[in-house]
C-alpha cells in the first residue's frame, strides 16, 4: 500500500493568507507555490553544485550594455491550456512592477529598471539600467503567469508548474493535484494536501502517526528520531528591524544600547537549537563578501545603561514606549524569544512590550508605507537568503528607498549601488565593506541569529531537506521508498 499510495500530506506551521504567485518569495507562500504551481525562468541548484540552472529559460546570453537575451523553453503550456511564450514573461514582470498590486519579488530588484524587447515567441531581451551583472540569478525570483492574468491579487493561480491548486479551504487545507500535461518529467507525488497546525509537537506527532508525511518545521525537542528527523542550516537570519525615524531610535547610543542589552548566547541550546549561530550580517556566512572580521555585539547590560543615561542627559526620550512586534509561528519558540528579549530590554531601562501578530498584520509593519502615528517599533523578522549574493537582501533592507528599510544613510545607499553594479573581487569587497559599516558604524538593526532548521519526514518518503526548505518545498524532489 505504501508503495502504491502516491498522495502525501504536508503539515505546515503557518496558514497561507495569499496564493498570489508574485508573493512566492515570502516563505509561507513559497513553500506551496514556488516551482509547484508557478515556475521561474532560472533556478538555483541547492542540492548539488550545478549553480544556476535552466527552468522556463533554456539558455541566456549577456549581449552587453546591460542587456541579457533569454531563450525560452518551447512546448510549455500553462495549466489552463494556453501556450507559454515571451509575452507571458513580459506581462509577469509588468505585474511585479505595477503600482496596482503589491509583489514581494519587486523588492529584490533594488533601483534596477528593466525594459523588455520580445524578439520572437521564444526569445526575449531584458535590459537592466543600471547594468545588472547577475540578472539571470535574479530571474529565480519572479514566477511566470499567463499574459491574460489580471493585475490584481489572484485567488486561483495559473502556472506552468507540475501541479494545479484544486482546493483552497482558507484556514483548513490547500490541495495541489499533479498535471498530466506538464512539460517536464512527471513527479512521483500525485496529490499534496497541506494542512496547518501551530504546535510543533503536533506536527511531529502527525508524521510519526502516519497522518502526515512531511513536517518541514519542527523544534529540536521533537527532532529525536534519526530515521525521520533532519537538522540543517536553513539560510534564515532573525533580527530586530530598527526604524530610526521614531524617537528614540534615531540616536546611535540608543541603538548601541539595544544591542548591548541582549544576551544572544543565552538563547542557544535553550529556546533555540544547538547549532544556531550568532548573526553579524543579514545574510548567512556562505554569502559572497562575507566579512569574517565582524563579531556579534557583546552582552553588556551595564554599558547599555550608561549609553541610555548619556542619551537621556542630552535630551533623548529614552523612556519612550517601544513595541516589539513578532510574527506568530515565524520560527519555533518565537513567542518565548520575544518575551525574553523584552525582559532583557526592560532590565536595562527600556520601556518595551511584546505584540504577537499573524502574518498578514505583520506585513503591514514590515513593508513601507509604515503605519502613521506609530510608537517606536522593533520588528522581529526572519529573512531568507539562500542564493549566495547580498543583492537579494541589502537594497530592500538598508537602502533609503528600500521597502523594508529603517535606514536613511547616503554612504549605505552609495555602497549598495556600487556593489550591485560590480563584479568579481570588487563586488565581494564592496559587500564586505557594507556589512562592516552597517553593523559597526551606524548600528542599523539588532542582528540576532542564523537559524537551524529541523524537519520530520515520514519513513515511506524519500526526501532530504536543504537550505531552501524553509522557503520552498518542491514536490518534484519527493519520491517514495
Amino acid at each position: 500500500m505504501a508503495q502504491t499510495n502516491t498522495d502525501i500530506t504536508v503539515v505546515l506551521s503557518e496558514e497561507l493568507d495569499l496564493v498570489e504567485p508574485c508573493m512566492a518569495t515570502r516563505s509561507n507562500i513559497g513553500r506551496v507555490i514556488m516551482q509547484n504551481i508557478s515556475e521561474t525562468l532560472t533556478e538555483l541548484d541547492v542540492r548539488g553544485d550545478a549553480g544556476l540552472m535552466p527552468r522556463l529559460a533554456e539558455s541566456w546570453e549577456d549581449l552587453g550594455n546591460g542587456t541579457w537575451q533569454f531563450k525560452l523553453r518551447q512546448g510549455v503550456t500553462f495549466s489552463d491550456g494556453t501556450t507559454f511564450d515571451a509575452a507571458d514573461v513580459k506581462h509577469s514582470f509588468d505585474r511585479v512592477f505595477s503600482d496596482q498590486i503589491t509583489c514581494e519579488s519587486k523588492r529584490y530588484f533594488a533601483d534596477t529598471a528593466l525594459t523588455f524587447n520580445i524578439v520572437d515567441d521564444n526569445t526575449i531581451d531584458i535590459r537592466a539600467e543600471p547594468a545588472q551583472p547577475i540578472l539571470p540569478l535574479l530571474m529565480t525570483l519572479v514566477t511566470i503567469v499567463p499574459s491574460e492574468a489580471p493585475v490584481e491579487v489572484l485567488r486561483e493561480p495559473i502556472g506552468t508548474g507540475p501541479y494545479v491548486m484544486s482546493e483552497w479551504a482558507a484556514g483548513q487545507q490547500i490541495v495541489l493535484t499533479r498535471r498530466d500535461d506538464y512539460w517536464g518529467t512527471q513527479p512521483a507525488v500525485t496529490k499534496a494536501t497541506y494542512v496547518f497546525r501551530s504546535e510543533p509537537a503536533v506536527r511531529a506527532a502527525m508524521v510519526e502517526a502516519g497522518e502526515a508525511d512531511i513536517a518541514p518545521q519542527i523544534t529540536q525537542e521533537e527532532a529525536t528520531n534519526p530515521a525521520t528527523d533532519f537538522t540543517y542550516p536553513n539560510s534564515e537570519t532573525v533580527y530586530l528591524r530598527i526604524d530610526q525615524t521614531i524617537e528614540p531610535m534615531g540616536d546611535l547610543r540608543v541603538r548601541q544600547a539595544l544591542n548591548a542589552a541582549i544576551d544572544r548566547e543565552a538563547f542557544i541550546g535553550t529556546v533555540l537549537a544547538e547549532g544556531t549561530e550568532l548573526a553579524v550580517a543579514m545574510v548567512p556566512p556562505t554569502t559572497l563578501g562575507w566579512n569574517a572580521d565582524l563579531e556579534p555585539p557583546a552582552f553588556d547590560p551595564e554599558k547599555a545603561k550608561e549609553l541610555l543615561a548619556a542619551a537621556a542627559a542630552d535630551g533623548i526620550n529614552t523612556g519612550a514606549p517601544i513595541e516589539v512586534i513578532a510574527r506568530t509561528e515565524n520560527f519555533p519558540h518565537v513567542t518565548e524569544v520575544g518575551e525574553v528579549i523584552v525582559q532583557m530590554l526592560n532590565d536595562v531601562g527600556f520601556k518595551a512590550t511584546l505584540r504577537m501578530v499573524e502574518v498578514a498584520e505583520h506585513e503591514q509593519y514590515y513593508s513601507k508605507p509604515y503605519p502613521e502615528g506609530r510608537v517606536a517599533q522593533l520588528l522581529m523578522a526572519q529573512h531568507d537568503n539562500s542564493r549566495g549574493d547580498p543583492v537579494f537582501s541589502m537594497y530592500f533592507k538598508y537602502h533609503s528607498q528600500g521597502t523594508q528599510s529603517g535606514v536613511n544613510d547616503p554612504k549605505v545607499d552609495e555602497l549598495i549601488e556600487k556593489a550591485t553594479a560590480a563584479t568579481g573581487d570588487e563586488r565581494a569587497a564592496l559587500w564586505s565593506e557594507l556589512f562592516a559599516y552597517v553593523q559597526k558604524e551606524i548600528v542599523a538593526d539588532v542582528l540576532l541569529f542564523h537559524m537551524v532548521g529541523h524537519s520530520r519526514v515520514g519513513e515511506r518518503i524519500d526526501f532530504k531537506p536543504t537550505i531552501a526548505t524553509n522557503s520552498q518545498l518542491q514536490l518534484s524532489e519527493i519520491s517514495f521508498k
